[in-house]
């Protein structure tokens, strides 16, 4: 055969049967490039590669007891996983040098050896090969003396969540002078609050799966000083390295949420994939939120202007002051969709509004000093602000 003559005359005839056989995969059939090599009865030592430097003598017992050895310390649940490698950058470069000397259209030496460590793993531990999806994945570094690091893919949890009492924030909040080193200011925990949305599940999680970290994902946030109320707002809670993967949700949510009882509570918690929590964050052209505002204004408003409250309609609103250190810049276009009102004094009255995603509602009311354009202080001819807010709804879409 021309093309084994090729392959022996290039390489001086000092291959392994790895190499050999996977050079001939398109041109032999064989169970394995192994059984390829052996298949051709040629004289060959097999004991030097001009290609690996006989990497593949470096998978023995020796190697995959590490690995068992890791997996069993690190105590970790799975069901599925990959196998990734590193090897020496002159052997890459040699193996992809040759396949590409001999016009070869044939897996690269990695593969091979990624194929060969993961059917072992998965005969043995009962475990699946997954390159779709995995729980773990077992990295092996053939460079030099054989090395395992086993890398725990994170876990992702969706749900919503309603906050049922003001001053706590979505998500962790350093403390403001030591920047979450931890000082006197904050009694040395970092933190320029207590507890907070994210806090108030993501220990109770951790704690269930042995989780290393937990990141909230949220559809957007509410002021500290503003409730969600309604059905709640969507959230993904990202796990990391989480070694108990498989935990009773609705048992889970039930204790979260005694716990939290009066303050947080969290609802329909399952699992989802990675994309959920990029997803959630995204607003769709028709996603809207309702609020409830209590609108407090510094004098005796005219009660008959309230009607022209319903006319806001399209509002051209320039990133607010209070925002203004951590948001771009520029002028927001959102729309008012619906609005309705209740007098409760003559200084004051609650709106409910329901509004496009990303309306500042504070700004709406206030104006902002003229950045938030038409708004409810200019249509009723007072200085007013938003002395109280709830979000009543955030929509599914």
């Amino acid at each position: 055969m021309q093309l084994v003559d090729e392959i022996i005359e290039k390489s001086d005839g000092k291959l392994c049967r790895h190499c050999l056989g996977r050079m001939l995969s398109k041109s032999i059939d064989g169970e394995d490039n192994v059984s390829r090599a052996e298949s051709l009865d040629l004289d060959l030592d097999f004991n030097e590669c001009v290609i690996c430097d006989n990497i593949f003598d470096k998978i023995d017992d020796e190697l995959f007891g590490k690995i068992y050895d890791k997996l069993v310390f690190l105590e970790v649940e799975f069901d599925s996983f990959v196998v990734g490698s590193r090897i020496p950058k002159e052997v890459q470069q040699r193996d992809e040098e040759f396949i590409k000397d001999l016009d070869l259209d044939v897996e690269p030496i990695k593969k091979e050896i990624n194929r060969i460590i993961g059917k072992e793993l998965e005969n043995t531990l009962k475990k699946e090969v997954n390159f779709e999806k995995q729980d773990i994945i077992v990295n092996v570094n053939l460079i030099k003396n054989p090395k395992v690091r086993v890398q725990i893919n994170p876990i992702f949890i969706e749900g919503k969540y309603n906050k049922l009492v003001r001053g706590i924030p979505q998500t962790k909040w350093p403390c403001g002078k030591c920047k979450g080193r931890g000082c006197e200011e904050c009694n040395f925990t970092g933190k320029q609050y207590p507890c907070s949305v994210e806090e108030l599940i993501s220990e109770h999680v951790l704690k269930a799966t042995k989780g290393y970290e937990a990141k909230f994902h949220g559809a957007g946030r509410e002021d500290i000083d503003v409730l969600m109320l309604g059905s709640g707002r969507p959230f993904v809670l990202e796990i990391k390295e989480p070694r108990i993967r498989k935990i009773d949700l609705e048992k889970l949510e039930k204790e979260i949420n005694e716990i939290n009882e009066g303050k947080t509570q969290y609802h329909g918690l399952k699992f989802c994939e990675r994309k959920r929590k990029a997803e959630i964050k995204v607003s769709s052209p028709d996603a809207y939120k309702v609020y409830r505002a209590l609108v407090k204004c510094e004098e005796a408003y005219d009660k008959d202007k309230l009607v022209a409250l319903k006319d806001l309609g399209e509002i051209h609103q320039q990133t607010p002051i209070r925002v203004s250190h951590r948001r771009a810049d520029k002028v927001r276009i959102k729309h008012v969709l619906d609005l309705s009102y209740e007098i409760i004094d003559d200084t004051s009255f609650e709106m409910t509004i329901k509004t496009e995603g990303g309306l500042y509602i504070k700004e709406l009311i206030s104006g902002d000093e003229g950045r938030s354009n038409p708004n409810v202080a200019e249509k009723l001819g007072v200085k007013a602000i938003c002395e109280k807010l709830d979000v009543i709804e955030v929509s599914e879409k």
